[in-house]
């Protein structure tokens, strides 16, 4: 009797771990600092279990490179999600980062600070500050990593594809003038995977608990337009590879549809997969070969835009 695909792909999956494995961690910021905004003084401990992390008191990168052999030079940072309240750091973070080391695509796991725990004046900033800062990170060290310095992605589940939906629309191409060379990096992802992600924080599609993580119970009209990505999709937007589930009843589908209208009337490549099941927080789908699918979708849209650029 054939084995199911899902469990197929999670033993080469566990193999693949032999062969790659995480490589090594790098903070975010200098140790001798504070991150940008932060408080001098933080209640919370850091919490850290096999599954999630919560109270993020040093932001950090997990670095996984893919052997030289197979690797495409194509590089993703991964943001888990987790309602800006906690990182799926697992499911969403390293499992992902695993996936796409066996397509030879170098994977960054962003830990980044969260807003109800970040000890910030103006908590929204921290969490788009860190993957701004990891995307410098990984083009500073692309020729080091073997990464082609044009072909870096952001990649999101849920909150996580807020955040990194909010990188492709407020993105810098770096300050020329400052000291640390890694802040003269750009830090534009050149292409976006945003998996059942929160887009908009003014439609009544939106995940309230995100919202409210992210902005306070009460934000402004403005703020809540600046973090709604399908109203920020701006001409250099990079090229978009969508995944949701009709049925997902956390984030509505909606979310996804708006942009992708976004960034289909607007001329920038896009790409949008619509899963009649899965519902929220599937990963990689491993347990239903249907859901599953999007992996082998990826892939395949990777490999063409790696031909294309």
């Amino acid at each position: 009797m054939r084995a199911p695909i899902g469990l197929i792909l999670l033993m080469l999956l566990a193999l693949r771990v032999r062969a790659f494995g995480q490589d090594f961690v790098l903070q975010l910021y200098d140790p001798s600092t504070l991150p940008p905004g932060s408080a001098a003084v933080q209640e919370k401990t850091e919490k850290t279990d096999i599954t999630r992390i919560s109270n993020v008191r040093v932001p950090s990168i997990a670095v996984y490179l893919p052997s030289k052999r197979l690797a495409t030079g194509q590089a993703v940072v991964i943001c888990p999600g987790g309602g800006y309240q906690i990182l799926a750091y697992d499911l969403e973070g390293t499992d992902i980062a695993r996936y796409l080391n066996s397509l030879g695509v170098a994977a960054v796991v962003l830990k980044y600070r969260l807003p109800v725990s970040c000890g910030c004046p103006e908590p929204w900033h921290a969490p788009l500050d860190d993957a701004r800062r990891a995307m410098r990170i990984v083009r500073h060290n692309a020729g080091t990593w073997n990464i082609d310095a044009g072909k870096i992605g952001i990649m999101g589940f849920s909150a996580g594809g807020h955040l990194a939906s909010s990188l492709g629309t407020h993105f810098d191409r770096g300050n020329q003038t400052a000291q640390d060379p890694v802040e003269r990096e750009s830090c534009r992802p050149d292409f976006m995977i945003l998996m059942y992600p929160v887009i908009s924080f003014v439609d009544p599609s939106t995940h309230a608990g995100s919202r409210e993580a992210l902005l306070g119970k009460n934000p402004d009209t403005a703020l809540m337009t600046s973090f709604s990505s399908e109203l920020q999709v701006r001409p250099d937007t990079p090229p978009t590879f969508l995944v949701h589930a009709s049925d997902d009843q956390t984030v509505p589908v909606r979310n996804s549809l708006l942009m992708y209208d976004a960034l289909h009337s607007r001329g920038i490549p896009v790409e949008m997969h619509i899963l009649t099941e899965g519902g929220h927080g599937f990963g990689l789908g491993l347990g239903n070969p249907h859901v599953n699918s999007w992996t082998e979708n990826l892939r395949l849209w990777l490999k063409a835009l790696n031909h294309a650029g």
